[in-house]
C-alpha cells in the first residue's frame, strides 16, 4: 500500500540526480584548470569522482535499509557511533550542508542569467530561493511535480548541450594529452582539484535524507542512489570532454561561467543566451532538491533535542515548514558574505569529513546486521575501503592547502560542540 505523502523511485532518482547536478560541473572545471591542465588528468579526475560516488551510493544504500529513517548522517551516525556525533553532523546539515551548496547554485544561476536581464546577479540568486522555498512550503506533491519536471528538462537540456559539443567540430581546444598527467598526479593541486570534483558529486547521498516520504523504501532507496549517481557519473564525464574541446585552455582557464563560455563557443552569441537560461533552469532543479532534502534532516535532528524541537512541526501537508525557513535564511546569509571558491571549500571539507564517518558506519552495519536484511553492498569492504581512502587523501591536502576554509569548517565543528553541550544542558532544565 502506498503511503500518504510520499513518493516513489522516480522522484526518489530524481531528487539524486538534482542534486548532483548543481553548480559544480558548470564552474569548476575553471578552477582545476588553473594548476591541472593535462585532460587525461582532467578525466582522471572526474573518473575517480564517479568511483567515489557511487562506493558512497552502496555504502549509503546498506546504512539506510538498515536503519530506516529521514536525516542521513545525522541518523546513520547517531546509531553507528554515538549521538553528540550524529548530533555534530545535523549541525554541519543544518549550517552549511546544504545552505552552502544553496548558495553556490543561487551564485552560479546569477551570473549566468545576471548578463541578459540587467538585474543583479545577487537579486536573482536571492528571489530564485525565496520562490522555491515557498513552493516546497505548501506540500509534497507540489514538491514533487516541481521536482520531475525541472529534473527531467535538466537532463533533456545536458543532452542537448552533449549532442552539439560532441558533433560541431570547435574552432580551437583545450585538449592536451602529453605525458604531463605523470607529474600532475602527485602535485597537490591535483588533490585541491579534487576537491572541486568531490563537491560537484555531493548530492549522491540526496535520497537517505528523505527515506520517511519514499514508498518501499528497502527497494526504492538503493536503487536511487545508484541508478541516480551511474546516470550522473556517465553526463559529467561527457560534459568536462566537451567543455575541454570546444574552448581553447585560455578562455576557460580561472573562469566561473564554463557553462555559458561552452554554449556560446558551440551556438553562438544568441544560442549562448538561451543555453544560460537553460544552465539557471538546471540550477533551479538543483536548489529544488536541497530546499526539499535538508530541512528534512533539521525536523528529525529537533524531533530528539528540546533545543531545536520548534522546528520539528511539521504542517497538515506533513511539510517541516519551519526547518525549511531555517535553511533558507541561513542560505541567504552565506549567499550575501561569502565567494563563491570560499563557500565551495569550507563547506566541502566538513562534507566529507561526515560523510566518511558514514561510509565508516557500514562496519558496524554489518556486525549488528545478524539477520542480512536490507540491501548489503556488493563486495565488501572494497568499496568503503576506496571512499575512506579518498576521502582521507582530500581532507589531508585540503588542510595544507587551504588553511583558512578548512579552519573555518573546524570552528564550525567546535561550536557545534558547544550547541550540543548546551543543548543537554537546556534538556535536563526542561525534559522533552
Amino acid at each position: 500500500m502506498n503511503k500518504p505523502n510520499s513518493i516513489g523511485f522516480f522522484t526518489a532518482t530524481a531528487i539524486v540526480m538534482a542534486n548532483m547536478i548543481g553548480a559544480g560541473i558548470f564552474t569548476s572545471l575553471g578552477f582545476q584548470l588553473a594548476d591541472t591542465t593535462n585532460t587525461w588528468s582532467i578525466i582522471m579526475l572526474w573518473l575517480l569522482g564517479a568511483l567515489m560516488a557511487l562506493c558512497g551510493a552502496l555504502s549509503y544504500a546498506e546504512l539506510g535499509t538498515y536503519w530506516q529513517r529521514s536525516g542521513g548522517e545525522y541518523h546513520f551516525l547517531s546509531k553507528a557511533f554515538h549521538p553528540a556525533i550524529g548530533y555534530l553532523s545535523g549541525w554541519v546539515s543544518l549550517t552549511i550542508g546544504f545552505s552552502a551548496p544553496i548558495a553556490l547554485s543561487g551564485m552560479a544561476l546569477g551570473k549566468y542569467v545576471a548578463p541578459y536581464t540587467g538585474v543583479s546577479s545577487m537579486v536573482l540568486a536571492i528571489a530564485t530561493i525565496l520562490m522555491i522555498s515557498v513552493l516546497h512550503s505548501l506540500s509534497i506533491k507540489r514538491s514533487s511535480t516541481l521536482q520531475n519536471t525541472t529534473t527531467l528538462l535538466k537532463l533533456l537540456l545536458i543532452l542537448v548541450f552533449i549532442y552539439f559539443g560532441v558533433t560541431k567540430t570547435p574552432a580551437a581546444s583545450a585538449y592536451l594529452w602529453d605525458q604531463s598527467w605523470k607529474e600532475e598526479l602527485i602535485l597537490p593541486a591535483f588533490a585541491v582539484s579534487f576537491v572541486y570534483v568531490t563537491f560537484s558529486y555531493s548530492g549522491w547521498n540526496a535520497a537517505a535524507y528523505i527515506a520517511d516520504e519514499i514508498r518501499e523504501p528497502r527497494k526504492n532507496l538503493p536503487r536511487a542512489l545508484l541508478l541516480g549517481t551511474v546516470v550522473v557519473s556517465l553526463l559529467y564525464v561527457l560534459l568536462n570532454f566537451v567543455f575541454l574541446r570546444q574552448n581553447p585552455l585560455e578562455a576557460i582557464k580561472g573562469q566561473l561561467e564554463i557553462g555559458q563560455i561552452t554554449a556560446i563557443s558551440i551556438f553562438g552569441d544568441v544560442g549562448g543566451e538561451l543555453i544560460s537560461f537553460g544552465i539557471a533552469l538546471m540550477l533551479i532543479s538543483s536548489i529544488s532538491a536541497m530546499v526539499w532534502a535538508g530541512p528534512r534532516v533539521t525536523q528529525v535532528m529537533a524531533e530528539d533535542h528540546r533545543l531545536w524541537k520548534w522546528f520539528s512541526i511539521k504542517t497538515k501537508n506533513k511539510v517541516p515548514l519551519r526547518a525549511i525557513w531555517l535553511q533558507t535564511a541561513i542560505t541567504l546569509i552565506l549567499l550575501c558574505t561569502g565567494t563563491f571558491e570560499q563557500v565551495m571549500i569550507y563547506s566541502g571539507f566538513v562534507l566529507q569529513l561526515f560523510a566518511a564517518l558514514a561510509v565508516a558506519g557500514v562496519f558496524v552495519v554489518r556486525r549488528k546486521n545478524t539477520t542480512k536484511k536490507g540491501f548489503r553492498s556488493p563486495l565488501f569492504p572494497l568499496p568503503q575501503i576506496i571512499f575512506l581512502i579518498l576521502s582521507l587523501w582530500v581532507l589531508v591536502y585540503l588542510v595544507f592547502a587551504q588553511p583558512l576554509e578548512t579552519g573555518l569548517g573546524l570552528l564550525n565543528l567546535i561550536l557545534g560542540v558547544l550547541v550540543y553541550k548546551f543543548d543537554g544542558f537546556y534538556s535536563k532544565k526542561k525534559p522533552v
